[in-house]
């Protein structure tokens, strides 16, 4: 059985959900781009533009520098006070001038400066998602993904003919065939599962050294959530679960997942990882988490502050889930 723990999802980073979207105004998103009041959030190889002050930076979408790029502009949806904000990729457009390589490997902390754009710089969203409001943050990931499937699926599925980016960059059809696409999600359920004391915690290969995080995988087609959850903990670790409970979700578009965050009750101790899924697990007592998320642990590194997998420790610590 699923239930629902009554926490709000304000909490999570990238999901708080306060986003005004305004789809009915998609269609008529090229207007909404001349307007008055109407801004946009440049992204570079999926980095958006944020002020070193701390912030998205936006432009005026009359701005000189993104002058010309409105037809492949995506509209995100509306501020407060009506404006538009827009998101366009900005890689091709943009020359970016005196640049700090991108670096390879489970977090990308370099910057990319502009030209003529002072005090602002191209910054890798997961490390600076936990710095940003909570409406910047959920414009920033809904910017990266959308930028992100236009760039995977240029492509009909159906015929093979070059689509055509529609609605404002919500959709795509094709010229051929008329085969509508949209963008895709893909849930991936993210459990945390413990038994007494302890929580059941993995490891990835290309992990930081000593980085342990809760056991995650993609729901198939046509599978329930807590039946995702009891074949992914039994496939990775051996474990039997039972007593699956949704918490709270969290959009991940790197590139485009929907974590789908649940507690489960362990019905075994015995572990026996399949090394195509996880390089270690292992049980951890709540002692020793508590100790590895203040970061004085002498070799156990909690999961990263501001993915869900942070959020759920924080809560079983806190005693707030079970």
């Amino acid at each position: 059985m699923i239930t629902t723990i009554g926490r709000p999802n304000q909490a999570v980073t990238l999901g708080a959900g306060t986003l005004d979207r305004a789809a009915l105004q998609r269609a008529e998103a090229a207007s909404l781009w001349e307007k008055d009041g109407s801004r946009v959030l440049p992204l570079w190889s999926y980095k958006p533009f944020c002020h070193d002050t701390g912030g998205l930076a936006y432009l005026d979408t009359k701005d000189p520098k993104v002058a010309g790029l409105a037809r492949d502009a995506i509209f995100l949806g509306v501020d407060d006070a009506g404006g538009a904000i827009f998101a366009v990729d900005v890689t091709e457009a943009w020359d970016v001038h005196a640049l700090e390589p991108l670096q390879e490997g489970f977090l990308d902390p370099s910057q990319q400066r502009v030209d003529g754009l002072s005090g602002r710089a191209f910054c890798e969203l997961r490390s600076v998602m936990t710095l940003l409001s909570a409406w910047e943050a959920e414009i920033a990931s809904t910017a990266r993904g959308l930028l992100e499937w236009h760039n995977r699926h240029g492509f009909c599925a159906a015929c093979g003919a070059k689509s055509n980016m529609t609605q404002g960059g919500w959709q795509r059809d094709c010229p051929a065939c008329g085969a509508p696409h949209y963008p895709r999600t893909d849930p991936v359920v993210i459990m945390l599962v413990t038994r007494a004391n302890s929580v059941l915690l993995g490891r990835n290969e290309n992990w930081p050294e000593g980085m342990y995080s809760l056991l995650a995988g993609f729901v198939e087609p046509g599978e329930p959530i807590e039946a995702a959850v009891r074949r992914e903990v039994l496939e990775e670790s051996g474990i039997s679960v039972s007593e699956v409970s949704y918490v709270a979700s969290q959009p991940w578009p790197f590139p485009a997942s929907l974590m789908l965050g649940c507690t489960a009750k362990a019905t075994s101790c015995e572990i026996t990882i399949d090394p195509a899924e996880l390089q270690d697990a292992m049980w951890v007592t709540r002692e020793d988490v508590a100790l590895a998320m203040a970061g004085g642990h002498p070799t156990l590194k909690a999961a990263r502050k501001g993915a869900i997998a942070h959020f759920l420790l924080m809560k079983w610590l806190a005693d707030e889930i079970e």
